[in-house]
Formats: structure tokens, sequence, C-alpha cells
């Protein structure tokens, strides 16, 4: 078979779905023997640069140039969606056509199947403000239902897709996401040493890291960490960690001014956007990672974390309890103080923090890219042999 794939986000590595993508293809290669890969990839007139992994000569990228440049990035990524993404497929002549993210082209010229993350914009209102942002919403949502298969990410994904836009159950695969290998425990003092040094971190901390818009609930960790008694953010830093963008929208309010307004400026750290390699040591040093998000398709931080042995506190909405299962301490997102005493509970109890971290470490184990490249092929081959 040969295998069209949207490969856009290769052009957005520090993205879920970017980072999704990456790893899917390095899977599918280690798996997948059989079948021939090709990466249709627009050429946008401010094209991101492209992070492609390391892939065999089955895989081959092809750039299809995009001509919709003068009415702006949001026309032009619709174009690629509905019209280059089927002149590159066509050209290439596929079998099948995979869209890894919630957009798929309007006319059906192949087999597709499209992986839905999320439909966070469905369901959160404050993300289909913008009348346009609702346009979009109504485009994928129509191009999704016409696709002969669904991947989502979590059962919780999958139950929202089946409420939210109709697609029967049995037409959707959960399969889940998964860690890279290069996420362990870092126990090397000297790089622990040099990556709290690159970000300014003090040798304890609690650990937040990933966006910043407003599901991820950060204004609610930064006041739940006020809370805590005195002598506790004496001794352990909270550190923000993420790349800040888009701050003033209304969706990515800017957690800083709350700092001040706290009085907390010597106790939180804003690292910035963190290199690739340095999450790890970032992880593993952390005496907790607090992610208490309103809602996730998976949650990929928290995997992150888990693979990293860190304790885990995070919340018992959306997707997270499927991630973490009892390897993490689950509380209400909503409630400011059910962080605070659970963060005050897991720094005063080395020993559970410990228990936390070996079953997180273990339970991250269950999540390989080889078993989700090996769930996918198989998906590609009932949607080939059905059509």
């Amino acid at each position: 078979m040969r295998i069209g794939v949207n490969a856009l986000f290769l052009q957005k590595p520090a993205t879920g779905s970017g980072q999704h993508l990456y790893h899917l293809l390095e899977g599918l290669d280690a798996y997948d023997r059989s079948n021939a890969y090709v990466l249709l990839s627009p050429r946008f007139r401010r094209a991101n640069p492209v992070r492609f992994p390391n892939l065999s000569d089955r895989f081959r990228n092809v750039e299809v140039w995009t001509k919709m440049a003068r009415l702006g990035e949001n026309v032009e990524k619709v174009w690629w969606e509905q019209v280059g993404l089927l002149q590159g497929a066509g050209r290439e002549g596929i079998d099948l056509l995979h869209c890894p993210y919630f957009a798929a082209p309007l006319v059906r010229l192949h087999p597709t199947v499209v992986t839905i993350h999320d439909v966070i914009p469905l369901v959160l209102p404050e993300y289909r403000r913008r009348e346009t942002s609702r346009i979009y919403s109504q485009l994928v949502s129509f191009t999704s239902k016409r696709a002969d298969a669904i991947i989502a990410v979590s059962e919780h994904s999958r139950r929202d897709i089946v409420r939210v836009l109709g697609i029967p159950a049995d037409k959707i695969s959960v399969i889940g996401n998964a860690v890279h290998p290069g996420y362990y425990p870092i126990t090397d003092s000297w790089l622990l040493a040099a990556v709290r040094e690159r970000y300014n971190v003090a040798r304890k901390y609690i650990l937040y890291f990933g966006g910043f818009d407003s599901r991820k609930n950060v204004q609610r960790i930064i006041r739940s960490y006020a809370a805590l008694p005195a002598p506790l953010r004496a001794e352990y830093q909270l550190v923000i960690a993420g790349r800040l963008h888009l701050l003033g929208h209304p969706l990515y309010p800017d957690p800083r001014p709350l700092v001040r307004e706290l009085d907390l400026g010597d106790r939180i750290i804003f690292t910035g956007q963190i290199r690739e390699q340095d999450k790890a040591p970032l992880y593993s040093g952390a005496t907790l990672f607090v992610f208490p998000s309103l809602y996730e398709g998976f949650g990929m931080p928290v995997l992150e974390a888990m693979a990293c042995g860190a304790p885990v506190i995070t919340s018992r909405l959306s997707a997270l309890p499927e991630v973490v299962g009892d390897a993490g301490a689950l509380v209400d997102p909503y409630s400011e103080p059910a962080i605070t005493e659970t963060m005050g509970e897991l720094l005063a109890d080395p020993k559970r923090r410990s228990e936390l971290g070996a079953r997180a470490r273990a339970r991250s184990r269950n999540f390989s890219w080889r078993q989700v490249a090996e769930q996918t092929v198989q998906v590609y081959e009932h949607v080939k042999a059905a059509a």
C-alpha cells in the first residue's frame, strides 16, 4: 500500500500534534516493513523549519507549493487541507490518505483516516468565539464525518467525538499516544545541575510544563502554590516551564501579573521555551509535577513526567485519569484548596512521592510508539480492505 500522510505539523514540532506525528513516523518506520509512505508537506510562504525524523527510504517527502499566500496564513492553511493536499496525493498515486489531526479534505478522492486528538473547539465555548474559528470547526467536523475511519487518542476523546460529531463509535479506533525512550529518570547530578542553572531553577522545585491557554489552569496553579505554608514555599520553588506566546489574546491570559500581585516574584520562575534535550532532566529533577488541566484529549506532558519518574498531581477530568491510572494523585482542577492540600501532603511525605514516582515509571512503559504504529497500520489495512 502507498500511504499519503499530511505532514503539515512537522513544521510545528513544539505542538502536541507535531510531537505525535514525528514519533508516529518513527514507530511506523520501525514496525511496518510492507507499506510505502509519502509525506505530503505544504510549502508555505512563511514556512516554519521542518523537523524530520531519520526515516528509511520507504518514506518520501514531497513538497507542494501553496498558492494562497497573499490571502494570509489561515486561508493558506485551508487551501492546503482542501486543495493542495489532494493535488499532491493525486500526483503521487497514493492508495490511502492519513490526516493526523482534526482536518480532512471535503472532496474524498482516496480512502481516508483522520486522527482527532480532541474536540476542544466544539466542547469549550471560549475556543470558538471568533466567527472564523466557528466556520473552520464546522468545516473540519463535516469532513471528518465523511472519513472512512477515525483514530481517537483516548476513550474520553472517543466519547466526545460520538457525542458532539455523531460519528458511530464502531467507526472510531482508540490508539493512545506514547512516550519516547529518551524520557527516563535522569540521575546524573552534573546534568541535572546544568539544566537547573540554564533556566535559573532552584535545587528543589515543583514543576508545571505545558501550554498557557486558559484550560491549562496555570493561574490556579499559581494561587494554589501561594496558599502553601510559607516554609514550604521557601523550600520549594514553583517552575512554570514552556513558551509564553499570544499573550493578550483572551484565551492566553498572561500569568505574570498574578505572580507580581501575590508578591511571589522570587519564588516562581518562568523558564520560557525548553530545549528538547533539557525536558527529561527538568522532569527528573522535580519534586512534584503539577498539571491540573481542565480538558485534555490525552495529556502528553503528564506521560513524559511519569516516564521520568516524577510524582504527578493532575486533574480527575477528561482523559487524564486514563493516562495516570493509579500512578498519580488526581484532584478537582477547579478547587484551589484541593490542589494546595495535595501538594502539601506530598511535599511532606517523601515515601509516598517515591511510591508514586515508581508506579508512574512502570505505567509509562505501557505506552510505546511501536504499539501505536502497529495499531495504526491495522486501521489502514481495515480501511483499504473495505474500500
